[in-house]
């Protein structure tokens, strides 16, 4: 009976609080009196945006920014390459990285790897580092926010250059032609859907094993018999990955350079011959943490005995300095923003001065980088080939392109342009090759990282 008495006396205190947090009946009069359309330039956008769309109205019509295309450093590329309704940007990025300096070297007309590949072993091992932490973190309530974490977050076409990192490595890679992309490579969300409930199917087993005491050695079986059912149906939308194959390089013009026979491991050694893990640093530009440090992100990797996403977060002006060092040396990053803040699909170009919502709604958006990352108003939610720069005559950036992954017919001939200004404010990552970045900054590595939780906004794959 006490208990009930408290109950009710707690609910009636909480009742009270909400109508004191509420809108009165006074509030609401202040509010219309503030907020209602009064003027006939009020009226006029009532009626402009009945029938266009906000962002349309918001277009800036003189912004230079989107008529200048030129830059003062280039990497050459060709050909642009398209992910479709797939979240393999990471994947895209991370293999024309390569794909560009291969090109180059052989003087080629145009190569693409394949993505469906490295993808088919990326799905396969992110199923084993879910069905293995369900294993780990067993004897854990499922209402554990470890456990909560893991039966969300089971399986994406999402990722990072670090899983690229791990899957590439270990499994090599194949050219486009030898593994072609599937209509389940380029549209992934049904196989991902059927994958992730399957794969919460098996979680829920393997908790049970646990739970009545089977070995480790048991454990192991009846995950790898899981591990077979996930590999069946990845086979059956992407292809079974090739052990061996021919191909024939060729040069610009078509002609055969050389005709061999390869393993998808020995065909990377051949054409890559670099070690991913150790060449590249991964640099962060997150102005919520103390720059200058190493962190980390728990879970946050693509296999289970890969290596977590570990990041220096730096000054903007740090990542700057080697981005340009890199494009000077015709050398491409994997580079990733929050590529649909204040972008223009009609002309390719990422700026400030695109739209003016501020205008049409009669307000500020006073925000700093800062303050939309710890709101989750922004965060890296897409990744690209950072390839050019545009220098002043001082040497300070104006503007910066990026090769996408959405096709030749997207955004400026299949780029997307970011004014500097732009890029100070939404981007998020880079991956540069250590020869580019100080000394003295490559010692943070010998750190220890900050450990951040799977949990952290940072975490959030590409898409």
């Amino acid at each position: 009976m006490k208990k009930i008495l408290l109950s009710l006396s707690l609910f009636a205190a909480l009742s009270v609080a909400a109508q004191e947090g509420g809108i009165s009946t006074q509030m609401l009069q202040q509010i219309k009196t503030t907020g209602a359309l009064k003027t006939p330039a009020d009226k006029a956008m009532r009626n402009a945006l009945n029938a266009t769309a906000m962002r349309d109205l918001a277009r800036t019509a003189d912004n230079a920014d989107a008529r200048d295309t030129e830059f003062s450093h280039r990497v050459h590329s060709v050909g642009i390459t398209n992910q479709e309704s797939s979240g393999r940007c990471w994947l895209f990025s991370s293999l024309n990285v390569m794909r560009a300096r291969i090109i180059q070297q052989y003087n080629m007309g145009g190569f693409q790897f394949s993505p469906a590949y490295s993808f088919f072993y990326d799905q396969l091992e992110k199923s084993n580092l879910f069905l293995q932490a369900v294993i780990d973190n067993a004897k854990k309530p499922m209402d554990d926010r470890q456990n909560e974490w893991l039966f969300k977050n089971v399986l994406s076409d999402g990722g990072t250059f670090a899983g690229a990192q791990d899957i590439i490595t270990k499994y090599g890679l194949v050219p486009a032609e030898v593994m072609p992309e599937s209509y389940n490579a380029n549209n992934t969300s049904r196989m991902s859907e059927m994958l992730q409930l399957k794969l919460r199917e098996f979680g829920l087993a393997l908790r049970k094993d646990v739970a009545q005491g089977k070995s480790k050695k048991q454990l192991e079986a009846h995950k790898t018999e899981m591990l077979g059912t996930v590999y069946h149906i990845l086979a059956l939308c992407l292809g079974e990955p090739p052990t061996e194959f021919t191909w024939t390089l060729k040069d610009r013009s078509g002609k055969a350079i050389s005709t061999e026979t390869y393993t998808p491991r020995s065909f990377y050694d051949r054409f890559v011959g670099e070690n991913l893990v150790t060449d590249y640093v991964l640099l962060m530009n997150d102005p919520t943490r103390p720059y200058h440090k190493a962190y980390t992100i728990d879970m946050d990797r693509h296999m289970y005995d890969g290596h977590n996403w570990t990041f220096l977060n730096l000054p903007i002006e740090d990542i700057k300095a080697a981005a340009i060092a890199s494009i000077k040396d015709s050398t491409m990053m994997y580079f990733s923003c929050d590529v649909g803040k204040l972008y223009d699909s009609k002309t390719g170009v990422s700026s400030l001065k695109n739209f003016d919502y501020e205008s049409i709604l009669g307000t500020t958006f006073g925000m700093d980088k800062a303050d939309r990352i710890r709101t989750f108003a922004s965060g890296s939610t897409h990744a690209m080939t950072l390839m050019a720069v545009d220098l002043d005559a001082n040497g300070k950036p104006k503007k910066w392109m990026v090769e996408n992954s959405w096709g030749a017919n997207s955004g400026f001939q299949g780029h997307i342009v970011m004014t500097d200004e732009w890029f100070d404010n939404y981007m998020f990552r880079l991956v540069v090759r250590k020869k580019y970045v100080p000394t003295e900054t490559l010692r943070l590595l010998d750190t220890k990282p900050v450990q951040l939780p799977a949990w952290d906004p940072l975490f959030a794959p590409e898409q």
